[in-house]
């Protein structure tokens, strides 16, 4: 199992995750939304949402790592149901979240266009911040229901 100093590395990088995904879901929409500040804003919503992917990528792959050398199968039928809940929402996560990372990048990438480019981006990447916010919550709440089983 990945440990840090004897500590399985799934619940230290996770925080990572639930700090930066949000984060760049709000820096990304903040970059659609203020148009004047859009230059400036381009680099925040690029560097937060690729820092966001790999803590999210992160996350999942300690997650599976922490499971598949764990011993979980002491656990009752209720907490293995949880577990396995968790584990869905973050498969979808890192999906969206990498989707979301694509088009931020193209955004950033030609964050001088007009017309209907622009809108289609904007669109897409509010539409990614969206989805990353929503999954990033109920990632951490069924990863929460299973730790504290509430």
């Amino acid at each position: 199992m990945w440990e840090f100093n004897g500590l399985p590395l799934h619940p230290l990088v996770v925080h990572a995750a639930v700090v930066l995904g949000p984060l760049a879901a709000i820096a990304a929409i903040a970059y659609v939304a203020l148009p004047r500040y859009r230059d400036w804003l381009r680099w925040v919503a690029l560097i937060s949402v690729l820092l966001a992917t790999v803590a999210i990528w992160a996350a999942y792959l300690t997650g599976e790592n922490f499971y598949d050398h764990g011993n979980f199968d002491q656990f009752s039928k209720e907490i293995q149901d949880r577990i396995q809940t968790h584990e869905n929402y973050a498969r979808t996560l890192r999906w969206i979240t990498t989707g979301f990372a694509l088009v931020t990048i193209l955004a950033t990438w030609l964050h001088t266009r007009t017309g209907a480019v622009r809108v289609v981006l904007n669109v897409l990447v509010v539409v990614g911040a969206v989805l990353t916010l929503v999954w990033v919550a109920l990632t951490g709440d069924a990863g929460a229901r299973a730790v504290w089983g509430k």
